[in-house]
Formats: structure tokens, sequence, C-alpha cells
């Protein structure tokens, strides 16, 4: 949800401010702009639209400039025009600022400048900052007592950048927001994730809630709230700039899809050891989760879907394990307890309801782990413990690659828990951990194999597309939904098969395919429900590793999966159905990357 972009440099170039804007379009926005300090004042160009747009009104006004800050917006506060989009100014065009987030009392704030004379350009709240800046200046604070000072009124979440007229500086500080500092060789970056600058340094000092920044010629200024200097460990990000491109790909999504067999290789490297049974994580010690008798896991969207598989692999296990929306965690109130263990899943770590569960959950005394893909991210911040899936930078808004690491290391998890609760791994384990050492193979043959295309291309044109599974493949249905309809635009749902003839039955015609996935477990009860639909004319495409029988026998069409344990079937089933929705929408000229409406990084609630 929307991204910032910032640069000291001594050549002037607007390379890493706009290449930057490029590589922060997957977090989803409407208008695009920048603003630069060019020794003479700042020059400003910003419009509605695209990236591309705003590229071609920068070529035409030749800007240069040292130090310059850029935004991708996506509209919370007024609709995309120009007027609205970030940069915004004071009216003397004394400073340029662009912000993520939301000022919850910026009526308030702004109700108060304009009795006092400040005339607004736009209906952002973010325009509250540079009067409230101006105002500051006046009364003759330095540049940086004036930030302070107008950050120091703001209530919400934000992360901001400024720029001043005549100071080769940047500033910039965040509260509930992601900004990450890139440190090059005599130059200085700041985004709101490492796509933006990793073309252009590996090295990043991740920002806290509250840490204010100074960047000049001479170096970086790190500082609390209360201007106390603080150091945040420099790191090296393992990705290289071409992992941040499409590599010959259309769409992200679709290369982010077909890496999913080295993503789940990174993600259980280390951690399986087949021969003994056992699921082995350096960031646990043995018998770690010994004492925990319940889990809650909380997440938003594929995150949640996620979160849901997880919970049936405890239930199998005997384990208590309850699936929660982290959007809803606040009004079911459910009760913890020192020995509950909250799993927050979130690919990027910033998603404020999965945030905001997080922070209920220890302040009722539950105990907390991040299963998330961004080292130092809020959320492994805010946790007791953190789990790393190392699915890598996913760019496509339609999250694939990290579903699968995140099911992946769920159920490493769920393995280990419960070999911590029980003292011993369970029976099943060994010929799990086999099946989860061949799974990047697996996902491998669906990739080189599958007839998803033929099918996308068979069923175009329904009214609708259903999708059914029992036990874990019912939130893989979910998933295959989800996808379907965020990128292709068409009307899909999905529903644990058992409960279509509890309602949902009374939509199914002969223009509305059911995808059904099977695990291997359940299955006859699944093509019960198959043939409850086929009786009504639906055409049915199965999901499954049967080659043959009544499954095979029954089905309209199917996308084969290599035979595994029922527990990871689910995995290659989703890829299938992901790529389904990738061709639907590229048959229809969908703009897959960045499907409207949509933004990657949910940071307000």
């Amino acid at each position: 949800m929307c991204g910032i972009t910032a640069c000291l440099r001594a050549d002037g170039s607007l390379d890493p401010l706009l290449t930057g804007l490029k590589r922060l379009e997957y977090r989803g926005y409407d208008s695009a702009g920048i603003a630069l300090q060019n020794g003479h004042g700042i020059g400003l160009v910003k419009c509605a639209g695209e990236v591309e747009l705003l590229c071609e009104q920068v070529d035409e006004k030749r800007l240069r400039g040292t130090v310059g800050i850029g935004h991708t917006r996506w509209s919370t506060h007024g609709p995309p025009t120009d007027c609205n989009a970030h940069p915004h100014t004071d009216e003397r065009g004394t400073v340029a600022v662009v912000h993520n987030g939301i000022i919850d009392n910026y009526a308030a704030l702004k109700d108060g400048l304009q009795r006092r004379g400040h005339h607004f350009a736009s209906d952002t709240d973010t325009e509250v900052v540079p009067h409230l800046i101006e105002e500051e200046l006046d009364g003759g604070a330095s540049n940086v007592e004036a930030f302070r000072a107008a950050i120091a009124t703001l209530d919400g979440t934000y992360a901001i950048a400024a720029i001043f007229d005549e100071e080769q500086a940047i500033y910039a500080t965040r509260m509930g927001s992601p900004l990450v500092l890139g440190e090059g060789d005599d130059e200085w970056f700041l985004a709101s994730d490492v796509p933006a600058f990793v073309e252009y340094t590996d090295r990043v000092r991740y920002l806290h809630d509250g840490d204010f920044v100074r960047i000049t010629a001479g170096g970086v200024e790190l500082t609390d709230a209360d201007g106390y200097a603080v150091e945040r460990p420099l790191e090296t990000v393992d990705w290289d700039p071409e992992t941040a491109g499409k590599s010959g790909y259309d769409h992200y999504m679709h290369k982010e899809i077909h890496e999913q067999p080295e993503a789940l290789r990174r993600t259980t490297q280390g951690r399986v050891n087949a021969l003994a049974g056992s699921v082995d994580f350096e960031e646990f010690e043995p018998g770690r989760f010994a004492d925990v008798t319940q889990l809650h896991l909380v997440g938003m969207g594929t995150s949640y879907h996620a979160a849901m598989y997880a919970a049936s692999l405890f239930a199998t296990r005997g384990v208590p394990a309850y699936a929660f929306m982290a959007g809803e965690y606040s009004l079911s109130q459910p009760p913890v307890t020192e020995s509950t263990l909250v799993v927050a899943v979130s690919q990027s770590g910033e998603t404020a309801d999965t945030l905001d569960a997080v922070r209920r959950a220890r302040s009722a005394g539950a105990r907390t782990l991040a299963v998330t893909n961004v080292v130092a991210s809020s959320i492994t911040r805010e946790c007791d413990d953190s789990l790393l899936i190392r699915a890598g930078p996913e760019i496509g808004v339609a999250a694939t690659k990290t579903f699968s690491s995140q099911v992946t290391a769920l159920l490493l998890l769920c393995e280990r828990i419960t070999a911590d609760i029980t003292g011993t791994a369970s029976a099943e384990s060994r010929e799990l951990l086999e099946s989860v050492a061949r799974l990047p193979g697996d996902v491998q043959a669906v990739l080189d194999t599958s007839t998803a295309a033929d099918v996308a291309e068979a069923y175009a044109g329904s009214e609708a597309y259903f999708f059914i599974g029992r036990g874990v493949a019912h939130p893989v249905a979910l998933e295959g939904a989800l996808k379907f309809k965020e990128i292709s635009y068409e009307h899909a749902e999905g529903f644990a098969a058992s409960e279509l003839k509890h309602g949902p039955l009374a939509l199914v015609t002969e223009r509305t395919p059911v995808f059904a996935v099977f695990t291997g477990r359940d299955d006859e009860m699944t093509l019960n429900n198959v043939k409850e639909v086929q009786a009504r004319g639906a055409p049915v495409v199965a999901v499954t590793s049967h080659t043959d029988g009544d499954v095979v026998d029954v089905a309209d069409a199917v996308l084969a999966i290599p035979p595994t344990h029922p527990d990871l079937a689910g995995v290659p089933a989703n890829v299938q159905l992901q790529l389904v929705a990738y061709h639907a929408a590229n048959r229809l000229g969908r703009p897959i990357d960045k499907p409207r409406n949509l933004a990657k990084c949910v940071t307000v609630e």
C-alpha cells in the first residue's frame, strides 16, 4: 500500500528515484510523484496514473537534483488526482513531504491550520504535515526542530520523508509503516521496501517505530523519538537486482509461480531430518514448545488461508488449534493463557490487522510467534519468536510462492510443536518429512506438465467458478478462488465440500465449473459432492494425484499432481489453481501484477 523512495546522490541523477518507484509498483497505487532539491528550491512533478506517465513528464521538465523523494499513492483520502498525488508542499514550497499510512487526527489538525490562515490544495490527510512544518519554521525552528515538532502532533500510522528547499538533506521517520535505509558508497537511499534500491546497494538498516533519520552528504544521523542516538544493525540482503525483475516472464506473478520449487528448498533447507523423522529449527532450542496447550493462528487474506491449513494439521495431531482472521481477532476475544501460542502469519511482517492481533494477544498474556517472509519486519520485533519462510522477494500483489512457503513452514512447525508436546516424533513423521524433501520436485513436475492453460480456455466465459475441498483442501479451495477473483475479476467462490448442500448448491448450473481438490484423505466423500454438482449439470475439474478410478472417470477435466502425503497434497494442488487463475486473467488481458483496488502490503486497518 503506497510506496516511498528517496535518495541522496552526488551526481544528481534521477534514475534511483524513478527506478525505485517502478520497483514499488507492486504495492498498489493510482498516482505518483517526485520532488527534488536542486540548489534553487524544490522541483516537483506529480500526476494521477502510472509511473510511466510520471517519467514522461519528468523528461519534459529535465529535472535534476542531488536530493529527492518519490511516492506511489494508493488513495485513502480523496480520489486519485494530480492534486492529491504526493509529494505535498507548504504554500511557499519550503518543504516537500511524502507519506504512507493514515493520520487519524488530520481533520482536527487541518481545521486548526485553516483557522490560522493556511490554504490547502488537496483532499489528503498528508498535506497537514508540510503546513505544520511551515508553522514551526515561521516560529524560528530549525529544519530538524520543525520536522520533529510536526511529527509529534500526529496520531496514526505513518512513514514520512521530507526535503527542504535550502538544505541538501532528507528527513524521515516511521510509526507502524515500514521504512528501510540503504547505504551505498557515498550515496544513501530510503524506501518502503528493499527492491526499490537493491540494484544500487545491498546494505540496509531496518528502521524501528519512533526512529528519526537525517541523511546528508556527510552521512546518516539516526535517533529515537527523544532525540537520542540509536544504532540499527547494518545487514546485507541476499537479493541480486535480477531477483527484483521479471527475468523474461510477462508478469511477476508468472515468474513467482515458477520460483516456488527454489523457494520451497530455501524454506526446508537445514530444517528437515527425514531419516530421524525430526524437524530442527536453529531458531528454537529443543523443548521450546513443550508447555503449549493450544494455538491461535492469525492472518489476513492468503496468510489466513495458510493459517487455516495449519490449524487443520494440528487438529489431526490432537493439538487444539484455531485459525482467526486477524482483523476479527479483537472482536471474538478468544481466551488465552500463558500456555497459548499465538502464531501470526504475514508475508510482509507489516500487516496492520495482524500486528494489532499480536499486541492484543501479548497484552492478554499469550506467547507469540511470527511466521513471515521479511527479516527485521515489525512483526518480528513485536513477537517473542520468529520463523522466516525464506521465500525471497515477492513482487506480484497476488501471493503465490509465499503461500506455498508459509504452508510448508507451518507444517514443519506443526511437526516440531507436536514432538515437543508429546516428547517424541509422530509415527507418520518420517514418511511425511520424506515427502517434504520431495516437495520442490513435485511442484516442478506440476509446472512442467500442467494443462491449466487449456482448462482456463475451456471454461472461459462461465458465469462463476466454484472451488471445493475437505480438510487441508478447504483452505486450498478458498485460496484458489481468491487468486481467481483478484486477478481475473471474475466471480469465484471457495467452499468446504461438505457445505455444498447447505446453500451453495443452489448456485450450481451448467455454466459454473467446479474445481474439486483431492488430497488422498476423505476422497470418497469429496467424490460424492462432485457427483451432486454433476447431477445439476456443472462441469467438474479434479485436482488430484489419481490417474484412474472413479475420480478420473467422473471428472470432465483433470489437473494432475504427483502422489504425495495427504498433508502436503494441498501445495502442488494450489500451484495448479494458481496457474488456472493466471491463464484465465491473462486471456482476459487483466493487469495481473497490479489488480484494481488491491495493495501488496496492507499497513492500515
